[in-house]
């Protein structure tokens, strides 16, 4: 008798699995039917290349899609116009998926291996952002289609979240309470390799200094004049100094965004733009208060007046490992990015532009190890507000020739050509199948939720490091 129970239950549990497969099988031939229209709208993105909250025509265009599948579609939330939220279906588990599609300054590119400008453009994708709404669309689209034939109950949700470059757009909707009834949040990168590790960024805060002093004739009537170039570059000097005075992991970088307009005249105002980064966000809350009174410091000893205005402020990302599991084993299942001999081609090309790599374009279709990092270093993003309030995972997929970096115009070059076409259908499928089987396990949710409140500590209230302020529309301007 027990011999036939165990049998049936290994039959019941093979059964399950078969049919798991099938219905994964389904999402997948619906991520592909939808590949044209990803492609189509993501290269739509990259020639635009707007600029984040400027990003009018790209936000139309990935809220077109999603409401020709059937999304209700909520436009200008949070006080942006650009920043939409799209959503399918009802009841729990509510599941998000991030979209972003602002541009950068500064790097414009050809989708060719050489570095190219192309006319009439300043700025372009070298973050891939173009790829990553794209594909969080159709990886939605893809689960809509199943919800609606399977009869599952749940609710499948995109955030369409504009100016991630240094805009902080999510934080925007964090603070408004928009995660507030979502169960997971799923999101994932560009990049030059595939992982799904569970990982952890430097959480950030940036601000403009302005200095206001007195203009006069710099050689007829110095005495006369109060610099604010002067003031910024007293500023500049002791928060170099303050640098011996931080720990390891502190970043601090800053540009002058205004510094005068001639050289015989005192300039009576200018600017300089600090980001202000380290791994927890309490130590960059301190460290910046610091920065302050260096500033504070510079206009007493120039003579001059300074006011700040706080631009952005991000959380260090949380790390969940049990979401990330789901989705490192569904990437696994999707599989990298294989190169045709063309695409090759436009890869070892990329590649010699490359200085002291061993990068190969076969590194594309390879799976990285998982891990678990709770210490961030590198960059910041603003998915680190949403990681505290929601369990999110989230996943980089090959868009670029391996080796390439974030913000380079070889990043732009391959992310608008099939090379990021591909990496983009990885990320699409990875994404809906790990919505699938958190949709069907409702058992790991509350372990992603168990993980979250005990990396983030007892007594945790959110509090926006960027404080009131509404979304700086114009900080491209």
């Amino acid at each position: 008798m027990k011999i036939q129970v165990s049998l049936l239950f290994i039959l019941f549990a093979l059964l399950g699995s078969l049919t798991a497969q099938g219905q994964k099988d389904k999402i997948i031939s619906y991520v592909e039917a939808q590949k044209d229209i990803a492609i189509e709208t993501a290269d739509k993105i990259w020639a635009l290349a707007e600029l984040g909250y400027q990003e009018n025509e790209s936000t139309m265009l990935l809220q077109g899609v999603l409401k020709d599948a059937g999304f209700n579609v909520q436009s200008s939330v949070a006080g942006i116009p650009t920043a939409f939220v799209a959503e399918y279906g009802s009841g729990k588990p509510v599941i998000g998926i991030l979209a972003e599609f602002d541009a950068l300054p500064g790097i414009s590119q050809d989708a060719v291996p050489t570095k190219q400008k192309r006319e009439n453009q300043e700025n372009g994708h070298a973050c891939g952002h173009h790829l990553f709404g794209s594909a969080s669309s159709n990886a939605a689209v893809a689960v809509k289609k199943w919800l609606e034939n399977s009869g599952q109950s749940g609710t499948i949700r995109v955030y369409g979240t504009p100016a991630e470059e240094g805009g902080a757009g999510k934080v925007y909707l964090v603070r408004e309470g928009m995660f507030d009834d979502v169960d997971v949040v799923l999101h994932w990168h560009p990049g030059d390799g595939n992982t799904a590790s569970a990982g952890s960024s430097l959480a950030n805060k940036s601000a403009k200094f302005r200095f206001h002093g007195r203009a006069t004739h710099a050689a007829g009537a110095p005495h006369r004049g109060r610099s604010g170039l002067d003031g910024v570059e007293a500023m500049n000097y002791m928060v170099n100094l303050m640098r011996e005075h931080v720990t390891q992991e502190s970043r601090i970088h800053y540009v002058i965004t205004r510094g005068g307009e001639a050289p015989n005249v005192v300039p009576a105002f200018a600017e300089v733009y600090y980001y202000i980064r380290h791994p927890e966000m309490a130590e960059v809350k301190a460290m910046f208060e610091r920065v302050v009174k260096a500033a504070e410091g510079a206009a007493m000893g120039t003579g001059t007046t300074m006011d700040y205005e706080v631009i952005h402020g991000i959380y260090n990302l949380l790390p969940n490992a049990a979401i990330s599991r789901v989705m490192y084993d569904n990437l696994k299942k999707v599989g990298g990015v294989a190169y045709t001999e063309e695409e090759k081609s436009f890869a070892h090309t990329i590649i010699s532009t490359f200085q002291n790599t061993d990068a190969k374009p076969e590194d594309a279709i390879k799976i990285d190890p998982f891990t678990v990092t709770t210490r961030g270093r590198g960059g910041s993003t603003d998915v680190g507000d949403v990681s505290w309030m929601v369990p999110t995972a989230g996943l980089r997929a090959a868009t670029w020739v391996p080796g390439t970096s974030a913000h380079s115009w070889q990043a732009v070059a391959a992310g608008g050509m099939s090379i990021g076409h591909k990496g983009m259908m990885v990320a699409a499928k990875t994404l809906a199948l790990t919505a699938y089987d958190l949709f069907n396990n409702p058992e790991v949710i509350k372990k992603g939720w168990s993980e979250l409140i005990e990396r983030r500590g007892e007594g945790f209230e959110y509090e926006a490091l960027l404080g009131d302020r509404p979304p700086p529309l114009d900080y491209r301007n």
